[in-house]
């Protein structure tokens, strides 16, 4: 028994090493309202969802292009300001999940804050408050771009950034499976 749990023991601390916290910081490329390029690294912001690139919304009775007004407000958010981005975790798309701040404060709370996405994990009292005063997508009708996915992809999603995806997350890394810090891309400032 106690061999078994010496072995235990290790083969965790030996993988442990997979699951390093990276930091990302550089030249900036703004993907769409949830998605952005630091250096040579795609990043998703953890903890929210927003608007896919060509999905569209209502206002006021009429259709717009909800995505590229989420990729804009993100623009917005992160023009002429240094960008730092921390995680571990990478999503289906290989696309580390991390928090990413500027000066002004943490970017992904600022896009829900604005209405410009939806909370996938966190930030649900910013979303309640975002909704009260009708701001970003809330200011008119929408499909959550989960289910816009769902119903674009066949059905293909992501699990939210919750906690039980945090662990399952966790779980994945330290088993071997999805990309990992022996296998990350090494350009770029950390």
């Amino acid at each position: 028994m106690a061999l078994a749990l010496l072995a235990a023991v290790a083969f965790v601390s030996a993988r442990l090493e997979r699951i390093a916290t990276r930091e990302y910081s550089g030249p900036v490329r703004v993907m769409d309202g949830d998605s952005l390029r630091v250096s040579a690294e795609n990043i998703r912001l953890r903890g929210i969802d927003a608007p896919e690139l060509d999905q569209q919304c209502s206002l006021d009775g009429r259709s717009y292009a909800c995505g590229r007004s989420a990729r804009a407000a993100l623009s917005e958010l992160v023009q002429g300001r240094r960008v730092i981005c921390e995680g571990w975790e990478f999503d289906r798309y290989d696309r580390l999940l991390a928090r990413c701040t500027t000066e002004a404060g943490d970017l992904a709370q600022r896009m829900v804050e604005s209405g410009w996405a939806i909370s996938y994990g966190d930030f649900r009292a910013e979303e309640a408050r975002a909704r009260a005063l009708r701001r970003g997508l809330w200011a008119g009708s929408f499909d959550e771009p989960r289910e816009w996915r769902a119903l674009d992809r066949d059905g293909v999603n992501e699990q939210p950034h919750d906690w039980f995806g945090r662990i399952a997350g966790f779980l994945r890394q330290l088993l071997g499976y999805g990309r990992s810090a022996d296998t990350a891309d090494t350009k770029g400032d950390r």
